[in-house]
């Protein structure tokens, strides 16, 4: 039986005693086409790198959005006018600002994130609360009535404890995100809040010329109102961000800063002004960063 398995063998080619890498295959032909291929619209490519969940990650995400320093508060005092060296009228916004200081850290290791806390104004004692009270006297600045955060890129950009940021924190001719409460209007109509025409003036029209019309099908869309209709509702009272405000002018003795054009939020409301994420950083001087002796206002009263 073994002699005739080997005259079958010396009949077979000498490719199968190769192995089937080494065997030299003929090319395909085809059509190559001359153009570059088109993207993948799926954003699905072995070659693309793997989306990070962690939270480092998420900050090497944000850094180029991330101010290097820390913003400030302000009160909105009102609106005026000024002129520009060309005699043209131009309207601006009058910030004042009020004991602002450096109230705590927020620190990568700790919170996860670098953000500065900043405090401003004043308030009696008797009105804080408690946990609150502890927490100024372990940093040992007075009782703040507005306390906001202010996140920045890294360490560099946490300012010591208790200092006090001026008027002059800003530079004339840079651009700042002012962000304030916009002013309350109360229950309003489609009309008021979204802008609607309303129903037509005449031609059978009786008591439903400002109404909103139809909410929706009746059938087709699956007889319900789909989520995120226009519709009348409260109106004004939540956060607004106007971005890329210029300065015009920083009076750091009175602490006013005054801002080209109108911001949200009606006069004696809270302004939150921080350098313009949309432009460059601007070019801030050494002076400016160094440490500011923190000023009490019971002592500067009293």
């Amino acid at each position: 039986m073994a002699s005739k398995i080997c005259q079958k063998s010396s009949y077979l080619p000498l490719t199968f005693l190769i192995p089937r890498l080494s065997l030299q295959f003929a090319p395909r032909r085809g059509i190559k086409s001359i153009s570059k291929p088109r993207p993948n619209r799926f954003n699905r490519d072995p070659n693309l790198p793997l989306l990070e969940s962690t939270t480092a990650a998420a900050l090497e995400r944000k850094r180029f959005t991330t101010p290097l320093r820390t913003g400030a508060l302000g009160t909105k005092k009102g609106m005026t006018a000024m002129y520009d060296p060309d005699g043209r009228r131009f309207p601006c916004t009058v910030v004042q600002m009020d004991r602002v200081q450096v109230v705590a850290h927020k620190t990568r290791e700790r919170n996860g994130y670098f953000a500065v806390q900043v405090g401003s104004g004043w308030k009696h004692p008797s009105n804080v609360t408690r946990p609150l009270l502890g927490h100024f006297a372990e940093h040992k600045v007075s009782p703040k009535r507005h306390l906001v955060e202010f996140r920045v890129k890294d360490e560099s950009g946490l300012l010591d404890i208790g200092k006090t940021i001026g008027a002059s924190w800003f530079l004339e001719g840079q651009y700042v995100d002012a962000r304030a409460n916009s002013r309350g209007m109360g229950f309003a109509g489609g009309m008021k809040r979204h802008g609607f025409s309303g129903q037509p003036a005449s031609h059978g029209t009786s008591l439903t010329h400002r109404a909103m019309g139809s909410a929706g099908q009746s059938q087709g869309g699956g007889s319900r109102v789909y989520p995120g209709k226009k519709m009348a509702g409260r109106m004004g009272g939540h956060q607004v961000t106007t971005q890329n405000v210029k300065v015009v002018k920083v009076d750091d003795e009175k602490g006013l800063v005054v801002l080209h054009g109108s911001i949200p939020g009606p006069d004696g409301c809270s302004v939150k002004l921080s350098d313009a994420v949309k432009k460059p950083w601007p070019k801030v001087p050494t002076h400016l960063l160094a440490a500011q002796p923190a000023t009490d206002p019971v002592s500067d009263t009293a």
